[in-house]
Formats: C-alpha cells, structure tokens, sequence
C-alpha cells in the first residue's frame, strides 16, 4: 500500500496486486476514489469542483464509489460527509474505511474492500449501522460513478414467447424526469442501455428490478462488470429496485440496493457488491454482437 494525493485529497492510499490498483481517500467519505489497470486510467468518474448546496451544509460527490442510506431524500441523503475517516488493514490486500457518526442522520457507514491475489476482482462490503436511539428503516445503496463517456449496461429477463409466458417478469422504475424517448436510451431485447452525453445536461435515471445480479460500464475497449445479490421476494427501495441508472451531462452513475431493512439502535445490515474489469472489449455495433462479447467474461467470473 502506499500513500498518494488523489483528486487534489492528500491522504488516500493505493492497493494494488500488479493487475489493478484501487485508491480510496481518508479525507472524506468512505470514498474508493480511483479503479484500473495498474498505470491505466481510472474507470472512476472525477468531479472534485462540484457541490450540492443543502440545509445541512455543501455535500461534495467528489467522484468515484460511495455508500448512502436508500431511499433517496433531500437533505437526509446529503449529508456532508467531509470528516476525516478511520482506515484499518485487513490482510494483505483489504482495508476498513468507517465513517464518523452522521449528526443530522444518526447512520454510521462502513466500507471493507479487499482486493483479490490476482486478477481484477475486488469485494466491497458497505455496513449501515443506526447508532440513533429509535428504530430507522434504511437499504444500503452503493453508487458508483463511472468516467463519463460510456455506456451502462443492464440485462434483461430472458426472453420468453407468448402465449407461454403469461406473467410480468420484472418492475422497471421511471422517475418523472425519465424520457424513455431520449436519445441515450437503448432499449432492447437482451439489455437496457444508458449512455452518457456531454452535450445532454438533462438528467436521466431508470430503475429494474435485476434479477441476474450484475450490471456493467462500457469505455471504449474497458469494460467494468459490477455483481450484486437479488433477493426473492425482499422489499427494496424506490418500488423495487436494487438497480440504477443516472446520467447528466458527462456524470453517470451505476449504483446497486440492497433490501430495505428495520434497524434498531445499534443494528447493522450489510451489502456487497464484486468488481471486474476487462480489457480489449469489443461490443460491435448491435446487441447480438454486444450479447456475444459480453456473455463469455460474465460466465469466467460465474455471473448467473
């Protein structure tokens, strides 16, 4: 590990296993500010100038990974969380980034991160923890800005015919500012796409219900690919989403939610998302193509 200044923050550290290296800050957040191959560029957005003004203060998104409290409200969701952060190591590849105690909210958020031996994978574990004194409801929500640019990609539902299909296969979440008839929507029978669009400041978001438990970012020949669980029958945020889409402008975000869950003072819930990155990928220019490039490297890293 070793100390490097990130987004002009001079306390962040870098992990590296001589494939990909991450770095996570310890001036704000828990943040993972940067994700790569070893001196390639970061697959992380970067946005370190722009603010949110709220009545709890200025809350920076900053760039990279972060971890909020689900669903989504203002100003409980934008709380500053520009503290310092404790980091402890965790073996040879794996840190603990715990927040201090959020005053507005009473929430206390962790990351562990552990990168693996070899390869690009790295685990991420966010815990919520209600250190309140009455019980919240909350879903941990891990959001991911991406390097504008590219595209996100969600699956969809295996096709089925009708008449043997006779039953909705999933929820699709609209906000009121979603505009299905955007030119950065690709809707498809294999997936759903998202494109960000530096001229196009108007923002987008969609919502699914994913039960295939991945999602993934398109950057000319990188590809990131992001896991996370579906749990059958579990109440999730936002009518049932535990995945999202938002763009505006060049910012795009890639964000996962875990159930909604009762916390008693004290409790805890934990989410965890697993991280891959591949090199030389090459979609085509139709969804078959796109289909037949994607589905090798998510069956190499056992994606259902």
């Amino acid at each position: 590990m070793q100390k490097v200044t990130c987004l002009n923050l001079p306390n962040c550290y870098r992990l590296s296993n001589g494939t990909v290296e991450l770095v996570f800050t310890t001036d704000v957040g828990p943040r993972v500010v940067r994700y790569g191959f070893a001196g390639g560029e970061n697959m992380l957005g970067e946005c370190p100038e722009a603010l949110v003004k709220t009545e709890l203060g200025e809350w920076k998104p900053w760039g990279g990974h972060r971890l909020w409290a689900a669903p989504e409200a203002s100003p409980r969701s934008y709380a500053p969380d520009d503290y310092s952060v404790e980091f402890e190591l965790e073996g040879a590849r794996g840190v603990r980034l715990r927040a201090p105690v959020e005053a507005a909210t009473g929430i206390q958020k962790e990351i562990h991160i552990a990168l693996d031996e070899a390869g690009s994978g790295v685990r991420l574990l966010h815990r919520l923890t209600n250190r309140g004194l009455w019980e919240i409801e909350a879903a941990p929500w891990a959001l991911t800005i991406m390097r504008g640019g590219g595209e996100a990609i969600i699956p969809q539902e295996p096709y089925g015919a009708h008449p043997e299909h006779l039953l909705p296969a999933r929820r699709v979440v609209l906000w009121r500012y979603t505009d299905l008839s955007d030119a950065r929507f690709t809707l498809g029978r294999r997936y759903v796409r998202l494109r960000s669009d530096e001229g196009a400041a108007a923002p987008q978001k969609i919502g699914v219900e994913n039960k295939q438990g991945w999602a993934a970012y398109r950057l000319g020949p990188l590809l990131f690919v992001k896991r996370f669980a579906y749990v059958g029958g579990a109440a999730y945020p936002d009518d049932g989403c535990n995945n999202e889409v938002f763009t505006a402008g060049s910012f795009i975000e890639v964000e996962s939610l875990a159930p909604l869950t009762r916390l008693q003072p004290g409790a805890s819930v934990e989410h965890e998302e697993r991280w891959h990155l591949f090199d030389g990928f090459d979609a085509g220019a139709d969804e078959e193509s796109l289909d037949a490039a994607i589905k090798p490297l998510l069956e190499g890293i056992n994606v259902k």
